[in-house]
């Protein structure tokens, strides 16, 4: 089951995988930026990736490239995008390596939050 989480309670940190997030979706010019906290305090970020081939939301290619990098357990995660929710797909991602308790923020494109819930 997945819970949400107050918005107000952002620290620092948290703040710092939307921003993340929001400069990677605008960068990239993709629908969706996230980034990914470690339980290191290293941080992963990913656009969406659209290929004929392969297409991966941009949640689910931070989650890989955390694992990619090393990562033994997420901290936290944060998608910027137009999406009023984040898929189940996505927080499944987090779940397998981060667990349900795990907070996922959700951001507008102006890196504005707009909820937080769990992995779970």
């Amino acid at each position: 089951m997945t819970t949400t989480m107050d918005i107000t309670a952002l620290g620092p940190e948290d703040r710092k995988l939307i921003t993340l997030a929001r400069a990677t979706r605008a960068r990239n010019a993709v629908p969706e930026g996230a980034a990914v906290r470690d339980e290191t305090g290293r941080t992963y970020v990913a656009g969406t990736v659209a290929l004929d081939s392969l297409r991966l939301s941009a949640l689910a290619t931070a989650v890989a490239m955390a694992v990619a990098g090393g990562a033994r357990s997420l901290e936290a995660a944060a998608v910027v995008s137009e999406a009023a929710a984040v898929p189940d797909t996505d927080r499944a991602a987090v779940r397998d390596l981060g667990g349900p308790d795990t907070p996922v923020l959700l951001a507008g494109p102006d890196g504005t939050p707009s909820g937080v819930v769990t992995a779970g």
